[in-house]
């Protein structure tokens, strides 16, 4: 595994890792969600079964996270983190390694920046496996104001959300009002057409932050065969053991059937 620093459009320093198998069957791109990092477990469990069906897979750090890359959080939205996405790849596209068609994996808001990709280059993506991903502004707002009323009403009243760091209480995450205004400008199901290669999509029973309801639109909007899974008591983000090693299965599966 190595690690590769670049600048993206603003200047701003992004790190991630590529790791290179020989002989390889393909590449695979896997980007975080919302404050994520390179190195949460699930993504890790991702990127290792790849790496055992014979793929090269790049992770990296968007900016305006909580990895290794500049930025601040306060200034997260989708945009930047799609274009995060766009500048690696482009990067990588000078690389010696690089392979196309390739896949893209996602989580949450990394999920909607891999799905608005692949309706902007349809031919460079060979298959789509957005996690947990947003599927829309509008919709994160319904579920929001559904899931967690009193967030919703001091994000309206104070201009901020604010949410705690799993795993670390001390440390307060904060979001301005901008942030929504910026994600409420996507919708994949606007053009939920036009992703026409596998696609694999999976959520958590007890995902409050994009539910099973919302994933199920824009899984019955996609055309052609695809996948849903539900992965049972299970919330956004992927912790335990049993979750790590159903999510393993899945994508284990759906490499050997599609890929």
């Amino acid at each position: 595994m190595k690690k590769f620093h670049i600048e993206n459009r603003k200047s701003q320093r992004v790190v991630g890792v590529i790791t290179e198998v020989s002989s390889p069957r393909g590449l695979v791109f896997i980007m975080h969600g919302l404050g994520g990092v390179k190195e949460a477990k699930f993504l890790v469990a991702v990127a290792e079964t790849f790496k055992e069906q014979g793929f090269s897979v790049v992770r990296f750090d968007t900016t305006n996270s909580f990895g290794e890359s500049g930025g601040s959080y306060e200034q997260a939205t989708v945009t930047s983190y799609y274009e995060d996405l766009e500048d690696v790849i482009n990067w990588a596209a000078q690389q010696s390694w690089y392979r196309e068609p390739f896949v893209l994996v996602g989580h949450s808001l990394g999920g909607i920046c891999a799905a608005l990709f692949a309706q902007k280059y349809p031919d460079k993506v060979r298959a789509l496996a957005p996690i947990s991903t947003v599927v829309s502004g509008a919709l994160s707002v319904e579920a929001m104001r559904k899931y967690n009323p009193q967030k919703w009403e001091q994000w309206q009243h104070t201009g901020w959300r604010e949410d705690v760091y799993e795993g670390r209480p001390e440390l307060v995450m904060r979001l301005p009002w901008s942030h929504l205004e910026d994600r409420l400008k996507y919708d994949l199901l606007v053009s939920a057409s036009s992703l026409t290669m596998p696609v694999l999509l999976v959520v958590g029973e007890k995902d409050i932050s994009t539910p099973p309801e919302h994933i199920k639109l824009l899984f019955d909007a996609l055309p052609g065969a695809n996948e849903f899974h539900l992965i049972k008591n299970a919330q956004h983000v992927f912790c335990s053991e049993e979750h790590l090693c159903e999510m393993r299965n899945i994508f284990s599966q759906w490499i050997g059937s599609v890929l």
